[in-house]
């Protein structure tokens, strides 16, 4: 943002574009760039972050274009500091250059974060930024300046982990029915027996978001490992802690959108583990029961690449496919172009399904593939019925971490890789070692 530009709107000019609340908005923003006494900076950031809040739709995009526009570094300036620290690269040189380059983006957005509220404003702001992005590319700029302060901000160091138990204040567990976004809770007493002596349910908190979960996770205490979720899920399914060995992670939700990008995920289920093999140390497996998000979706894009290899697929055009007895060929082939889809299906060179990235990135292994894993409509929708076992091995989890990102292995049962093998679909030499 120029001198020349700043003075127009802490004077009152400014672009003709902004009407008068976006206007007003803007003469806070420079006033709070501008102040050095952290009392009246409070101050100007409070009014601001309510003249943001107060703005429609309208008003938020005109100040989100102007933000993009005029809040980015000078060229001039960041090639004038560069030239100086090329010519002479002494600690002083280096610190202008830094502060040539850094957008006074940023610096705005550290100093609303003084505001009361300020940190859920700003995580807000970035869902609004991201919903928008399509049709506004330029706000990128934002996007990319409120990533960088959430990821400090948000670090493992500022997160609490808590359990959730029917004795967690009601505001909260309201949130957990709004959020879940794996299998959704059905009202109060879905939520409480999914929070009964078997089950267990961790969030991630915030010092500056007290009352709103960051991520959750819910865990059932089985006796094997599970492989259908409708038994997990059912609220009249009966209460059995005793003699359970396996720990089944079967959703995890993260909570707010303005956050997305930044990754809790890997921390809590690790932690989670540790908290359980301490409460339960004769727990012997960590597992999850997972969907496959985009499993129907590839299929659908298989079968026109290849009509005469999947013809047997037609039948899954018909809603009640499912319903009734399914023939043993059409099985085997969706099982075996699962494994294939999880194995050998890639964006770039990680698998494409993203839970799949998720868990093997975390350092989990693909362990089990569920005939009828999920057999509810949205199962059915997205991955044809069918649910995976990842599995969290504590003593393996490092290595397996290592491996996939280093190698790009993953790491894999022999019975999932066998049905890769045996997949319509595999490579002739992986048919060849099947054989």
């Amino acid at each position: 943002m120029s001198a020349s530009s700043f003075l127009r709107r802490l004077f009152g000019g400014g672009p003709g574009s902004a009407d008068g609340a976006v206007q007003q908005l803007l003469r806070l923003c420079d006033a709070l760039i501008a102040e050095s006494s952290e009392y009246t900076n409070t101050a100007l950031a409070r009014e601001a972050v309510d003249a943001y809040e107060a703005l429609d739709a309208a008003g938020r995009e005109q100040f989100f274009d102007i933000l993009a526009r005029d809040y980015s570094p000078s060229p001039d300036a960041v090639m004038q500091s560069a030239s100086a620290y090329h010519a002479e690269p002494s600690p002083a040189n280096r610190e202008r250059l830094f502060a040539s380059v850094e957008p006074p983006r940023q610096e705005l957005f550290r100093r609303l974060n003084m505001a009361p509220g300020g940190t859920a404003a700003l995580v807000e702001m970035r869902k609004e930024v991201l919903d928008g992005l399509r049709a506004k590319p330029h706000w990128a700029v934002i996007d990319g300046d409120l990533m960088h302060l959430l990821r400090s901000w948000f670090n493992r160091g500022f997160l609490r982990l808590e359990r959730i138990d029917w004795r967690t204040p009601a505001i909260i567990l309201e949130k957990l029915i709004e959020y879940e976004a794996v299998h959704a809770i059905q009202g109060w007493r879905d939520l409480r027996r999914r929070l009964e002596a078997d089950r267990r349910c961790f969030a991630f908190f915030h010092p500056q978001l007290p009352e709103e979960p960051i991520i959750f996770i819910e865990v059932a205490l089985t006796r094997t490992m599970s492989a259908h979720i409708q038994p997990l899920i059912d609220i009249n399914s009966p209460v059995s802690a005793a003699n359970c060995d396996c720990a089944m992670f079967y959703s995890i939700t993260n909570c707010q959108e303005g956050l997305r990008g930044i990754s809790f995920g890997n921390l809590l289920i690790k932690q989670v583990a540790e908290e359980l093999k301490r409460e339960f140390p004769h727990l012997r497996r960590f597992a999850t029961l997972s969907p496959l998000q985009g499993f129907r979706r590839w299929l659908e894009q298989k079968r026109v690449e290849h009509p005469k290899e999947l013809a047997m697929l037609g039948k899954l055009d018909q809603s009640d496919w499912h319903q009734s007895e399914v023939p043993d060929a059409l099985q085997r082939m969706l099982v075996r172009l699962c494994a294939h889809y999880l194995l050998r299906a890639k964006r770039g060179d990680q698998p494409l399904d993203p839970v799949a990235r998720f868990h093997l990135g975390n350092g989990a292994a693909l362990e089990r593939l569920n005939w009828m894993g999920d057999i509810s409509e949205t199962g059915m929708a997205r991955s044809a019925g069918l649910m995976v076992n990842y599995v969290y091995w504590l003593n393996e989890v490092e290595r397996n971490h290592e491996r996939y990102w280093r190698d790009k292995e993953i790491t894999a049962s022999p019975a999932v890789e066998k049905l890769a093998r045996e997949c319509v679909l595999a490579a002739p030499a992986e048919k060849g070692a099947a054989a």
